[in-house]
This record gives structure tokens, sequence and C-alpha cells, in this order.
């Protein structure tokens, strides 16, 4: 549609005629990058979603598997930082970010967030249901804990990756505000941050934040369509039960 026809008072169910040169123009605007709004955030959610996943399984695993002095307080340390509100840390670690010279970078936009406790969290109820008798099978044959987490629990344990994968992946995709401070260069920028940069205080530009929100939410609504069945599996795996 038209500014005009969004704006207006009458209702418009259709465009009337569908003004298809707003999607042209939403990968022209060089104000507003859009193409590279999109490679960013693909980029750096498929590099948390690895390093997010990676590091919580382990995580998970020791803690569940792995008998160690203090192991019950390091998970409850570790889960309590889940009560901590977000806007608490947010300075220090945007402080942290600049010291490392790591501000319009791309490890300062990955890097704070590849640990996320309820991921790990998650992975932990797992473990602790997962067939013991399967981990003995490998002790058998001469396996560690690595070689049984690697070739045991890590082939297993599919469902619960995709799940949580899908989560990792959305919350990124959508994540604005820590992108927009760290990301301050148009080449940093996510799709988030480009979609935000259609309103102003004079104007807002709604073809070209309707368009750009479409086209940012295509990548998730493909990605649920292959991978919802593995989310409900991995739900029913987690070991959280109401």
């Amino acid at each position: 549609m038209t500014h005009q026809q969004i704006t207006s008072f009458d209702w418009y169910w259709l465009p009337n005629p569908p003004h298809f040169e707003n999607f042209r123009n939403l990968f022209t605007d060089l104000a507003s990058p859009m193409a590279v709004g999109l490679l960013n955030s693909a980029f750096v959610a498929v590099c948390q979603l690895i390093g997010q996943l990676s590091i919580a399984s382990l995580a998970g695993y020791g803690l569940a598997r792995i008998p160690f002095r203090w192991r019950n307080q390091v998970f409850y340390l570790l889960l309590g930082t889940l009560m901590i509100p977000s806007a608490v840390t947010f300075i220090p670690t945007y402080i942290i970010t600049a010291l490392f010279g790591w501000i319009n970078t791309f490890q300062g936009l990955i890097v704070p967030g590849l640990f996320n406790a309820f991921v790990m969290f998650v992975f932990r109820q797992y473990y602790l249901d997962f067939p013991r008798e399967l981990e003995e099978a490998g002790r058998v044959d001469g396996l560690g804990y690595w070689g049984i987490y690697r070739h045991i629990v890590l082939p297993n344990s599919i469902n619960v990756f995709v799940s949580l994968g899908a989560i990792v992946f959305i919350n990124s995709w959508n994540a604005f505000l820590w992108p927009l401070l760290v990301g301050q260069e148009p080449a940093r920028w996510t799709v988030q941050v480009v979609l935000s940069g259609f309103i102003t205080a004079q104007r807002i530009n709604f073809p070209a934040l309707f368009m750009g929100a479409a086209v940012s939410i295509l990548p998730l609504l493909i990605l649920f369509l292959f991978i919802q069945r593995y989310i409900a599996e991995g739900v029913k795996l987690t070991g959280i039960k109401g």
C-alpha cells in the first residue's frame, strides 16, 4: 500500500492496486541498508546459535553427569543469574566490550551472548534423565566422559538441540537494544536496527517499515515450518514437568 492508504481513515483490506515497488525501494534505500541488515542478523544469529548450544550442552552434561566438588553450588549460582534483570548487567557488559575494543565489530555483537543459563538448565534437565545404560555401555568400550558425550549423548540429543536452537535463533534475530548500542555503523546494523531507521522524529515510513517487517519475518517462518515437529518432541524430552 501507499503511505496515504495506510494512514487513511478508510480501511483497506487489500492494496488496490498493489505497489510492488515498495519491495524494490526497501533494498535500494541507502540510508537503511536492508540487505546488509539481513546478512548481519543471519551471521550473528548463526554464530550465537552454534556458540550457545555448544557451550550450554557441554556445561549441562558436566553438571548432570560429571561428579566434582561444588557441582550443585555452581549449578545454583548459574541458575541464580536468571533472576538478575538484564538492565543490571547491560552497562557493565557494554563497558567490558568497549575495553576490548569490540564496538562496531561482530565480536561485540556475538561474544557477550554466547552463554545462556536457561539453555544450560534445559540441557542439564534432559541429561539427568538420559539412560545411564547407554553411558555404561560406552564405558565398557573404553570411552571417557568426552567420548560418551560425543559418540552417545550428542547423537541422541538432536530433538533438544533443534528445539533450543530455534529459541536461540529467534531471540538473536529479534535482538534490538544490544545491536543498536554496539553496531553504531551501518555496516554492522542488524535487521531490527535497520527497521528502526524507518521511524524518525519527523516521519514514519510505513510502506518501508511494514514491507521490511514482512521480509524480516520470512526466515523465521521458513525455519519454523521445517522444524516444528522437532520443537514439539524436544519440549517433551527436556524433563521439565509442570
